[in-house]
């Protein structure tokens, strides 16, 4: 047991070590995903003569912007500009029917994939395990002294 803990210390003291002298990128951070392509018409036409789009954002605690750990805020559906990457709230009312008129469901385009959800928690529970199976003592196997 000894061994596991010191284990998991050093490997802790490594990982921060790591990240301030390499400067991995650990923290919060906010994520836009394009889920829906509206039309380019010019009811979605920006004074820049960008087109919106639907997409969802969320923030999640991600090491290395690859490892989702957790997320801090769900998802919401917001106009998004692809080219400028900047993102507008609506109002409910009009996307409920929006979405009415284009049947669509919120529910649908509101999701997030499976690795964000839960994909980086299951890489460090199988990590962990290793780590402590790594760590547990195996059955010596008795060596029996013969004459030849």
């Amino acid at each position: 047991m000894k061994q596991l803990i010191l284990t998991l210390v050093i490997l802790l003291n490594t990982c921060l070590l790591a990240s301030s002298k390499a400067k991995i990128p650990i923290g919060e951070r906010q994520v836009l995903n394009k889920v829906y392509d509206l039309p380019n018409t010019e009811e979605f036409k920006l004074d820049n003569g960008n087109y919106l789009d639907l997409a969802t954002v969320h923030q999640e605690f991600n090491i290395a912007y690859i490892l989702p750990l957790y997320i801090t805020q769900e998802p919401k559906l917001v106009a998004y500009d692809e080219k400028t990457e900047r993102y507008f709230d609506i109002p409910k009312s009009e996307l409920k029917a929006f979405l009415a008129a284009e049947k669509l469901s919120e529910d649908k385009l509101n999701r997030l994939p499976f690795y964000t959800r839960y994909g980086a928690k299951l890489i460090v529970i199988v990590f962990v395990a290793f780590l402590i199976w790594g760590n547990l003592p195996s059955k010596k196997t008795k060596v029996i002294p013969t004459k030849i």
